[in-house]
């Protein structure tokens, strides 16, 4: 049995000027798949994959078959491609990667355009829609949007824009007019595009790709949410069209996504898809989204949120004076070396009350150290409350403040296979 992550984690990687001319090119061997899905596209600094999941939960509550495409995986690559949230199995991913691997050689040899891992997940998961006769797919970009592979398709449904924030700065520019236009390359011709109000900047992008499309935009501010309130379970609120909403998920933020996606459902009513009110309310009530505010221990409560950068590390300290500002609370921080760590760091710093764990986390060299960390923290004139362990350590020292803290574990998304080992260990000790 071939081992799947293995073979993904060491493929190539990609240049930072990919060509989905070449990936559409490939993909006339199987007939142009991706021509043949109807599609709602979301890109977004945050927030994009909270609404893939709100969307593709809705449409499977009305009975509809949905691929959903995901990005990043927490443990298995299996789970970026889903049909009605039952993943890919290892012997389908093996069977289809041994069907491609002869193609994508003779391919390279022939064009000089070698895959990357992205793309060749990519491409398994247009070819795999179209032979499960998917009814839509909903497809989470991996990076920006205009030169992502996921981009390839042509019958865009709607797209919508989560946000538009710094993150990635070297591939998607340095302003937030350079970030905006590269998310709005998802925009398609004659199809519609929902946003929730962003800074004049990014909607004057958006705004100007959408008339060059002929693309209508559908414009959401706080003028569409009425009647907020939350409890520990769900957040409540009054969409435009459709009254006493709840959502199953944590946070202000949660709810401009979903009103986003209560908007991108009334679009396809009106293009003839059948998408009910109880659907709309059922989808958003049992939404799950794994690793985003996701209780992963109880005695100790554990939470993992991939908080990865500052717009993410800002709107989790929001939701910390929203839900557990009574509690003591430890926070476990594990940051990619890549990411903006000071600016995310100096934004987690301002929880004075919080001991905070700076961990290296997997301890490859992707991750800042936690003594990189803690020099940061020093700046910001913070040393009492403020750890350095590993990822195991900080995991133990959170069991061992059961009964009387909450721990969160912030910063990535990618240690979480090693967290949930760990507790399970932890837990089996205790039994």
């Amino acid at each position: 049995m071939m081992d799947i992550n293995s073979y993904f984690d060491n493929s190539y990687r990609g240049s930072k000027n990919p060509d989905l001319g070449k990936i559409k090119e490939f993909l006339k061997l199987y007939d142009s798949p991706e021509e043949k899905l109807k599609c709602i596209h979301i890109a977004g600094t945050n927030g994009k994959g909270s609404c893939t999941e709100m969307i593709s939960n809705i449409l499977e509550k009305q009975g509809y078959t949905v691929g959903k495409f995901i990005t990043p995986h927490l443990i298995n690559y299996n789970e970026r491609i889903s049909v009605n949230s039952i993943h890919i199995t290892d012997e389908e991913l093996e069977q289809m990667i041994l069907e491609l691997q002869p193609k994508m050689d003779e391919f390279a040899i022939n064009t000089g355009v070698k895959l990357s891992y992205f793309e060749i997940i990519t491409i398994i998961a247009f070819i795999y829609y179209t032979r499960k006769n998917v009814d839509f797919a909903v497809l989470e970009t991996g990076l920006g949007g205009i030169d992502d592979a996921t981009n390839i398709i042509t019958n865009t449904l709607v797209s919508i824009i989560s946000s538009v924030d710094y993150d990635h700065i070297k591939l998607l520019g340095g302003t937030l007019t350079e970030i905006a236009t590269k998310k709005a390359g998802i925009i398609k011709p004659n199809s519609h595009t929902v946003v929730y109000k962003m800074k004049d900047e990014v909607m004057y992008v958006i705004n100007d790709k959408c008339k060059k499309e002929n693309n209508t935009l559908h414009i959401l501010d706080s003028n569409n949410i009425k009647g907020y309130i939350y409890n520990e379970d769900y957040q409540y609120f009054d969409y435009t069209t459709l009254p006493n909403v709840a959502v199953n998920l944590k946070g202000k933020k949660q709810v401009e996504n979903a009103s986003m996606c209560i908007e991108a459902m009334n679009i396809l009513n009106s293009l003839g898809y059948k998408v009910s009110n109880e659907a709309i309310y059922e989808g958003l009530r049992t939404v799950v989204h794994k690793a985003r505010m996701e209780k992963i221990s109880e005695f100790p409560d554990i939470y993992y949120d991939g908080a990865h950068n500052a717009p993410a590390m800002r709107i989790f300290l929001d939701m910390m004076e929203m839900y557990y500002k009574e509690e003591k609370r430890i926070y476990i921080v594990s940051i990619l070396k890549r990411k903006d760590y000071a600016k995310m760091l100096k934004i987690l710093l301002e929880d004075k009350d919080a001991t905070i764990i700076l961990t290296s986390g997997v301890e490859d060299k992707k991750y800042a150290t936690s003594q990189m960390l803690y020099e940061e923290a020093l700046k910001n004139n913070r040393g009492p409350n403020v750890l350095m362990k590993s990822l195991d350590e900080a995991l133990e020292y959170a069991f061992s403040k059961k009964l009387d803290s909450t721990s969160f574990v912030i910063g990535s998304f990618y240690v979480y296979g090693k967290v949930i080992n760990k507790i399970k260990e932890l837990k089996e000790k205790m039994s």
